[in-house]
């Protein structure tokens, strides 16, 4: 087991490093003058030439790159053009939004997906079944942004039950920080008020982020229960005696929870891009709305940072979803 994760871990690093050549030229290749955004329309060209000395723009693509690597190396992810601050400090400030929005998105996913696909695999070809299917489509073909500004036109601005954006209202006061996430730390503090009050903030842009993840989950679910229905092995515990939740607990449900854990996993990455979308819509002050500015401004380094933190995250997540195969199955071994 220990040898199979340092070879992950070795591995993460090649993904890493791959992902920074790949986003480093391609950000790159991108038309236009970041020193010439940043000094504005009206600065004269000795400003702008100053400027790209002072980040280093005015160096080769390839000479850019090494020294962005040996910064790298020293833990430096560079200069944010936008903020005038180190990259580093900008992701501290902005993940905890994220991470906080992906996990109750996550969560979302695991609560909804897996009880509506195990319900539509046992009750297949019923109103229930056909119910989930089409709720699936949908969650599937309806685009992340379009979504979201109809649950803000709808819940928002038609009924008025849940606030259309930001993290807390304009007069509430952020609790003690201690892990960055609100929900998490009012209730460290004893907030129960700010705890209600985040939770309202943070439950349009989470069923948006989690519509998509939560049809792809419940159809594996349902595919998977389905397909475990009809194998031997269920015959034979049904040929036993075995009451009916015995089967589905034991023998259904272990067996087809190992492809949808995968498929879980993988929707990590899934999640994490579309709260770039999700938090742009929502003005949700995470890494995604971070990037959308970064991405407006060319801001090489914030943009680098970005991807490379969610790159981590997803490999790292799915190094856990593997970890995880062997305690649902305790056939599988790493040894």
């Amino acid at each position: 087991m220990a040898r199979y994760i340092a070879r992950r871990l070795v591995l993460l690093v090649i993904v890493l490093v791959g992902m920074s050549a790949i986003t480093f030229s391609l950000t790159h290749l991108v038309p236009g003058n970041p020193a010439r955004l940043l000094a504005g329309p009206h600065a004269s060209q000795s400003e702008v030439d100053s400027l790209a000395h002072q980040f280093g723009l005015d160096r080769p693509v390839p000479e850019q790159y090494v020294v962005y690597v040996q910064g790298l190396l020293h833990g430096d992810l560079g200069m944010s053009l936008t903020t005038r601050r180190p990259v580093a400090a900008d992701l501290a400030q902005f993940l905890p939004a994220t991470i906080e929005l992906t996990l109750l998105a996550l969560l979302l996913t695991v609560a909804v997906g897996i009880p509506l696909g195990i319900v539509s695999g046992v009750a297949r070809g019923t109103v229930l079944d056909h119910f989930a299917r089409v709720l699936s489509i949908g969650g599937v073909s309806i685009p992340i942004f379009w979504l979201g500004l109809i649950l803000q036109l709808i819940l928002f601005g038609q009924l008025g039950l849940l606030p259309a954006s930001g993290r807390l209202g304009p007069f509430d006061i952020p609790p003690p920080t201690a892990t960055g996430m609100y929900t998490i730390d009012s209730l460290l503090a004893g907030r129960l008020d700010t705890f209600v009050t985040a939770l309202e903030h943070i439950a349009l842009p989470a069923v948006t982020v989690a519509a998509g993840s939560i049809a792809v989950v419940t159809r594996m679910m349902r595919a998977s229960v389905i397909e475990s229905l009809e194998a031997d092995y269920v015959r034979t515990a049904r040929s036993k005696g075995l009451p009916e939740r015995t089967v589905l607990s034991r023998h259904v449900l272990k067996n087809a929870l190992l492809p949808t854990v995968t498929v879980i996993g993988l929707q990590v990455g899934y999640l994490l891009s579309g709260n770039i979308l999700a938090e742009a819509v929502f003005s949700w002050p995470g890494i995604g709305l971070y990037a959308v500015n970064a991405i407006g401004n060319l801001d090489y380094a914030a943009i680098m940072g970005v991807t490379l933190i969610i790159s981590f995250v997803y490999v790292l997540v799915n190094l856990l979803v593997d970890l995880l195969y062997a305690v649902i199955d305790p056939r599988i071994s790493y040894a």
